[in-house]
């Protein structure tokens, strides 16, 4: 009966564990570029009393084997890069990749992160930053006199002087891809940073070796779909409640086990 116990009590942490994704999921639902997350669960070690093929008397072979399992546990969050929601907020410096990429963050530690998310601003020397104050790399300054700025599909940044007709590149963005971008390690403010699983970056122009493009004015918005974590609430919820009544029948056979005389 304690087996019992203890392999439900592992279901209902697993759903907890379910619960805490789908929570963080709803919960940024609003957020710009952020990328859902799915738990995926392994199960556990299993008892075995007998193994599969085990010689019978006779010489018969057993065709199945007696095991039984001790439970499940959580294998992995894994994070889902589908291309979210598209915004159309006409800001110059708003900024949506489309298809794959994601734009290299000098973050605050030395470090490089990664962003899809392409809310930027120009700190007070033009410098191009995130909402964070993390430039961009490479670095792309926009001078203080500039009447407008543009940024074409393929990343090349340009702006208009007064007194010019024709507008000068001033520099270009550059993207970078991974091979494997859910092993990226998730670092809160949008960021990312990568890992072994994920692979070394791989930089370029947008439009370039399989990176996408971007547009100008528009934002990538959460790929969370609100109807779907509804429903995954509500099974994870039926899913917490049916280990939990495991809990209880086993305590009340431990209970009718106590009161044999």
């Amino acid at each position: 009966m304690l087996k019992a116990l203890n392999t439900a009590a592992t279901g209902m942490q697993a759903q907890q564990n379910e619960l805490d994704v789908i929570a963080n999921n709803m919960a940024n639902v609003g957020t710009t570029g952020f990328k859902k997350s799915r738990a995926e669960f392994e199960d556990l070690l299993y008892q075995t009393i007998k193994e599969p093929g085990a010689q019978e008397t006779g010489g018969s072979v057993h065709p199945a084997g007696v095991q039984t399992g001790l439970g499940v546990k959580t294998g992995a969050t894994q994070k889902m890069f589908e291309q979210g929601s598209l915004k159309v907020t006409r800001n110059p410096l708003d900024l949506n990749i489309e298809g794959t990429g994601f734009f290299p963050i000098q973050m605050s530690n030395g470090q490089v992160g990664y962003t899809r998310d392409g809310t930027f601003h120009k700190d007070p020397g033009g410098k191009i930053i995130d909402k964070n104050g993390n430039p961009l790399l490479p670095e792309i300054i926009i001078p203080a006199n500039a009447t407008g700025v543009g940024i074409t599909d393929n990343g090349q940044v340009s702006v208009t002087l007064p007194g010019q007709n024709t507008s000068q590149q001033i520099g270009q963005i550059q993207l970078v891809s991974f091979v494997n971008p859910t092993g990226l390690k998730s670092m809160g403010r949008n960021l990312f940073t990568p890992t072994p699983a994920s692979g070394t970056p791989q930089q370029g122009n947008p439009g370039e070796n399989n990176l996408g493009s971007i547009s100008q004015g528009e934002l990538e918005g959460s790929n969370v779909n609100v109807v779907d974590e509804m429903v995954n609430m509500i099974s994870t919820q039926r899913s917490y409640e049916s280990n939990s009544k495991v809990v209880q029948a086993a305590d009340q056979m431990l209970q009718y086990s106590n009161n044999l005389r």
